[in-house]
């Protein structure tokens, strides 16, 4: 069974740095995307960052310059570099992966303080 475990999430100041994990685990032949969303109660959910299997990025124009998202197929990680953090980024992220059926993630807090 394919399951994907995210790990870097935490407490933070504004203008400080996170970074994100998400590996894939289980029989897997191949993933095409992965990325991230985000998600806080009450809010619509909002794609943050997303990578093909070949690098290419797309990313929310609000993380723009300041998040980079990276993959690592040997590993069947996807990472996400998180800078210059501000409140307004404190939400639920979750990871997915096409692999290829849209697989996701438990989701890990993100808290930025002012």
């Amino acid at each position: 069974q394919v399951q994907l475990v995210e790990s870097g999430g935490g407490l933070v100041q504004a203008g400080g740095s996170l970074r994100l994990s998400c590996a894939a685990s289980g029989i897997i032949f191949g993933i095409d995307a992965m990325g991230w969303y985000r998600q806080a109660p009450g809010k619509q959910r909002e794609l943050v960052a997303e990578i093909t299997r070949r690098g290419s990025t797309n990313y929310a124009d609000s993380v723009k310059g300041r998040f980079t998202i990276s993959r690592d197929n040997a590993k069947n990680t996807v990472y996400l570099q998180m800078n210059s953090l501000k409140p307004e980024d404190t939400d639920v992220y979750v990871c997915y992966a096409d692999i290829p059926v849209r697989r996701w993630g438990q989701g890990t807090q993100v808290t930025v303080s002012s």
